[in-house]
């Protein structure tokens, strides 16, 4: 994708975020990442490796993210999307708050997988 990370303005509260959702009890972590994607954006995806475990304190839920790779498709929005683009690392900093971007820029650097926590607003240092 050039540099650029698949993101979408969330219908319910019209915050930027990665796509996502719940996984089906009957789907593997790779599956819900698949269909929740395509769901949410109209783009397939090949799901490549976990990048990052992250835990919100508050409300006492842990995501996980993965990079995945698009295997075709057009960007489409949903009823929980209003729109989809493909923002660089910057933009992606400039629209989303810390803790979603901090999973995108985990996803980047290679160093992964990240396990990190956070209060819904702020990080939470590792210690």
């Amino acid at each position: 994708m050039n540099g650029r990370l698949l993101a979408i303005c969330r219908a319910d509260n019209g915050t930027w975020e990665l796509p996502g959702g719940v996984l089906e009890l009957n789907e593997t972590p790779e599956a819900g990442v698949a269909r929740e994607v395509r769901e949410e954006t109209g783009i397939p995806v090949d799901v490549d490796e976990l990048t990052g475990v992250y835990k919100n304190t508050t409300r006492g839920i842990g995501a996980l993210v993965f990079r995945c790779k698009p295997s075709g498709g057009a960007e489409r929005t949903s009823s929980e999307s209003t729109a989809v683009s493909r923002l660089t690392p910057d933009e992606v900093s400039e629209r989303m708050s810390k803790v979603y971007t901090i999973r995108l820029l985990d996803a980047l650097d290679g160093n992964g997988p990240h396990a990190r926590s956070h209060d819904g607003k702020h990080l939470i240092p590792a210690g």
